[in-house]
Order: structure tokens, then C-alpha cells, then sequence
């Protein structure tokens, strides 16, 4: 693991690393606000994981969690969103697939199948990484995104249910396999047989029959991707039909941005706060 850079902030440290991947097959990086208690002793982890076109640095840099991180002595490890390099197969010109859009899941059809394993990168790799190289209480363990990164924390909970303790979303894609804008990506990464999408579909993973505890989902009610790619009322309706405890709040005049993430961080933060302390 490599240091690429650490800052003060709130009495705890924010650094930028990056390390060889084996799961990704390249070199990938990370972020971790490590807050003051870690100083003293192992501390609850939260994963933040980002969205679409997004890297670990556009939380760390908007997403103002740093202060109540501190307070709460929560450590907050924000992973990239997708396997980079000269050598990653990609399309430049197309946000929705690619780097900068790995959907979270391990990929099976070539040439995309030996990089794009964000699901067990997210998992497995970096929480192995991570317990190793920092004081973190890795048997409190809870997980949290925005949009494509709000599918992964919905789905990566949902298939790990003992493992985090909490999870919650801004605005997730909560069946991607239907969104336009995921649909495409999900075909080149995991081929054309669609049985095999729904392991990375939150809705049709409490349709085969997994379950969580419960859930926080925050949604503007003026987000630009609401009806065609967000559609919450889908996972509504799963959870209902599941008894999953989902708190659904549509936050009026917000919108997909970080102005909106921001606003309702502390709240997100405190939820997951609450039940890592259980």
C-alpha cells in the first residue's frame, strides 16, 4: 500500500492510497478519514461508495462527512468506483460504462472479466486491505452510496446481511437491470443472459428471497433521473412485499447533486452511528 497523501482535518487524518489489486487486476485507489479516536484505539468502519463517472475524491472533496465522522469516531474509507488504467478495457466516450462506471459487480464476459470485480473488490480485497493497515473495528461494519453507488451498498447488503450492520442510499438505481442507463452496461459486463443480472439488482435480490434488516433511502423529489433511472417506488414495493423496514424519505425541491448529499450526510452518519454502537 502506498501513501499518496494524508491531511489533518477534525483532529483525525484524511489520506489517499492506493495498492496493486489482484482482484482488478491494477493498481486502484482509495480514500480514509481516520477520526481522532483511531488514535486510541479500533474504531466502526463506513463505506461510502460513489457514483457514476465519480472517483474516491468527489466525497472526500463535497461531501462534508469529516466533521460528524469525527464526533461519531467512525472511520469512512471511500473505494474508487472502477478498475483504471492504460491497460483497463473502456469506452472514453460513454459515462455510463467503463471507467468511472463499474456497477459494483464481477464481470464475466471478456474483455471486461479480468478487471471490472467491483463486487468482490468492495467485499473482499479492500476490507482485507483495510483491517490490515488501519485501526478498524472490522466486526462493525456498515455501508452507505450515492446512485450507482447506492445500488452497491443495496446490494452488497443485501447478499452480506451479517456482515454490515447498517446500510442506506442517496438516490440509488434500485433496479438497474430495467434503468436505461444501466441495462447496456450490465449486457457488456455480464452477457446477454438475463438470469444472471439479477444477483446486482436490489429488487429482484428481495424477490429470489434475500433479506436486511432495514433500510434509509433519501431521494430528491426534482433529481433529473427520478422516473427513468432511479424509480424508488420499485424498492417501495419490494420491501413491502418483503417486510423489510424501509424508511423512504422524498426530500421536496432536492435534487441528483452533492448539494443534496450534503445536506442529509449528518443524517446518514448518525443512523449508521446508532447501530454500529448496538
Amino acid at each position: 500500500m502506498k501513501v499518496l497523501s494524508t491531511s489533518k482535518s477534525h483532529g483525525g487524518v484524511q489520506g489517499v492510497y492506493s495498492h496493486a489489486s489482484d482482484v482488478c487486476a491494477c493498481d486502484m485507489t482509495f480514500a480514509v478519514f481516520a477520526p481522532p479516536q483511531a488514535a486510541e484505539g479500533h474504531v466502526p468502519v463506513l463505506w461510502y461508495l460513489s457514483g457514476l463517472t465519480c472517483t474516491h475524491a468527489n466525497v472526500m472533496d463535497k461531501g462534508e462527512y469529516r466533521r460528524l465522522a469525527a464526533e461519531l469516531g467512525l472511520v469512512v474509507v471511500c473505494p474508487d468506483t472502477s478498475p483504471r488504467g492504460a491497460d483497463v478495457p473502456d469506452e472514453k466516450d460513454n459515462w455510463q460504462f467503463g471507467c468511472g462506471a463499474g456497477f459494483y459487480l464481477d464481470a464475466t464476459q471478456a474483455p471486461y472479466a479480468k478487471n471490472y470485480r467491483m463486487y468482490s473488490y468492495i467485499a473482499e480485497e479492500l476490507p482485507a486491505l483495510v483491517a490490515a493497515n488501519f485501526p478498524v473495528d472490522i466486526s462493525r461494519q456498515a455501508i452507505f452510496g450515492h446512485s450507482m453507488g447506492g445500488h452497491g451498498a443495496l446490494t452488497i447488503a443485501l447478499k452480506n446481511p451479517e456482515r454490515y450492520r447498517s446500510c442506506s442510499a442517496f438516490a440509488p438505481i434500485v433496479q438497474p437491470t430495467t434503468a436505461g442507463w444501466s441495462r447496456p452496461a450490465f449486457e457488456k459486463y455480464l452477457g446477454s443472459d438475463e438470469r444472471s443480472w439479477r444477483a446486482y439488482d436490489a429488487t429482484l435480490l428481495i424477490e429470489d428471497g434475500h433479506r436486511y434488516g432495514e433500510l434509509l433511502v433519501d431521494q430528491g423529489t426534482v433529481d433529473g433521473f427520478l422516473q427513468d433511472g432511479l424509480r424508488p417506488w420499485l424498492l417501495e414495493d419490494a420491501c413491502s412485499k418483503a417486510g423489510i423496514a424501509l424508511t423512504l424519505r422524498m426530500q421536496e425541491g432536492y435534487d441528483h447533486s452533492y448539494n443534496f448529499m450534503s445536506t442529509f450526510m449528518d443524517d446518514h452518519l448518525k443512523w449508521h452511528a446508532a447501530r454500529l454502537a448496538r
